[in-house]
């Protein structure tokens, strides 16, 4: 038996998924998000493109990361979480053969799902405007080629359509149906615009051969559902992509705001991890310990 005939191995996102557990995935983009996070009782964490292309580069997230940018921050991270990891791989980073490629490198990276994207490249965050897509028979054919790529059907194929903004509503799930019969494991129908959208993707999608999943951006162009009513619809995961990076910079605008003001911290709004806590998430008590072993 092939490993990708065998049943999904415990503790993966495909078993998680095939017990019927409904996934809350945080979005994380650099290693203390990510291990605080994954400290909490998330069944997943999904790397963010945005939050990559803006952290790593200072860029927005207009394609201008590149797979070297992602693949390595996706290793980063999930070697060093315990929990699955989800990530964004944009359209694939060129033409067919290099989705074959960014399929093998995010497997190889420790990545458990891998999300592609049906936009023109470069493409553009699925919360701004302008977005324009491939033909479908061109979409198709890259879920054909990843999920032809992938070397265990533990690592899974999220096919994305931003075709609603562009071309309505009905494009985007009839490309939802196709990516489900060319293969893709979860089938990812960006940016609906009301909550009667969102019911409508889960009541026609449902039966497809795929599972669902939801973006949630808030102040985005979709409006926020929580995950029991997702799950009621028919959606199996959720992401919040912009959790950490949102928080992170409301806080550190913030408490950079009240040193500019008063030349102190003492007294700042901004709530801060005290250095002993500091210390315990990034891993010195094991430094310590190793020391205390070997060089004393």
């Amino acid at each position: 038996m092939t490993e990708a005939a065998c049943p999904a191995r415990p503790g993966t996102l495909r078993a998680i998924l095939e017990r019927g557990d409904f996934v809350v995935a945080p979005g994380v983009y650099e290693m203390l998000g990510a291990k605080i996070a994954d400290r909490m009782d998330f069944h997943a964490l999904y790397m963010t493109g945005y939050g990559v292309s803006t952290s790593h580069l200072g860029q927005p997230d207009a394609g201008l990361a590149g797979f070297t940018d992602f693949v390595s921050r996706a290793r980063t991270i999930a070697h060093g979480i315990s929990k699955p990891l989800i990530a964004d791989a944009d359209t694939g980073f060129g033409g067919l053969i290099n989705i074959r490629h960014t399929v093998r490198g995010y497997e190889e990276a420790g990545v458990q799902a891998i999300q592609l994207e049906d936009q023109e490249s470069p493409k553009k965050c699925g919360h701004t405007p302008n977005r324009r897509v491939v033909p479908l028979s061109e979409a198709v054919r890259r879920i054909e080629v990843a999920v032809d790529s992938r070397r265990s059907e533990n690592f899974l194929v999220i096919a994305r359509t931003d075709a609603r903004t562009g071309l309505g509503l009905d494009e985007a799930i009839a490309r939802g149906k196709a990516f489900a019969k060319a293969g893709a494991d979860i089938v990812f129908v960006e940016s609906p615009e009301s909550e009667q959208e969102f019911e409508r993707v889960g009541a026609e999608l449902a039966g497809c051969g795929a599972r669902l999943i939801a973006n949630m951006v808030p102040t985005g162009r979709s409006p926020e559902l929580s995950a029991a009513r997702l799950k009621a619809l028919g959606f199996s995961l959720a992401i919040w992509p912009g959790i950490t990076m949102q928080s992170a910079c409301a806080a550190m605008e913030s408490a950079l705001a009240h040193l500019q003001a008063k030349g102190t911290t003492q007294g700042s709004p901004a709530s801060a991890y005290d250095m002993k806590k500091m210390h315990e998430l990034v891993g010195f008590p094991d430094v310590w310990e190793f020391e205390k072993r070997w060089t004393q």
